[in-house]
């Protein structure tokens, strides 16, 4: 796996119409007397926030999570890790993407392929976290 940091977001915050439904897997037609008003991907995924930053993902090793290859992730600095949460980490100066798992002592970074084994951390490891995925943004015309 490889994790491409992007940094901090730059850029305006553009508003976007926000409509009121659930949209089903179909072919609706959004109508405005549905509007809701705008909302803004900034402020909703906290990308100004001095905490925040984005890392693309390649590999294959987090797809039973939702994360895929070339999946733009969000991460969260000032989260504190907790059992089962997605990571983006440093385990020996490898940075990596798994989820977490801490239970009695023992620390575990499992991948969400069955393809790949959990890794545990071993006494004379080095494991830094470098935050929590919040969420995960695809490019579904690739």
């Amino acid at each position: 796996m490889t994790i491409t940091f992007l940094g901090k977001p730059t850029g305006g915050a553009a508003k976007l119409p926000c409509y009121s439904f659930r949209v089903p897997a179909g072919f609706p037609s959004p109508a405005t007397d549905h509007l809701e008003g705008d909302i803004s991907l900034d402020d909703l995924f906290e990308l100004r926030a001095p905490h925040i930053y984005l890392v693309k993902i390649e590999g294959d090793s987090m797809q039973g999570s939702g994360i895929f290859s070339g999946d733009l992730v969000i991460v969260d600095r000032s989260r504190e890790a907790e059992h089962g949460d997605v990571v983006i980490a440093a385990l020996n100066n490898e940075p990596v993407c798994k989820r977490l798992h801490k239970r009695n002592g023992v620390v575990i970074l499992k991948s969400e392929n069955p393809s790949y084994p959990a890794r545990y951390v071993l006494e004379g490891d080095e494991l830094l976290i470098w935050g929590v995925i919040r969420f995960s943004v695809r490019d579904h015309a690739q």
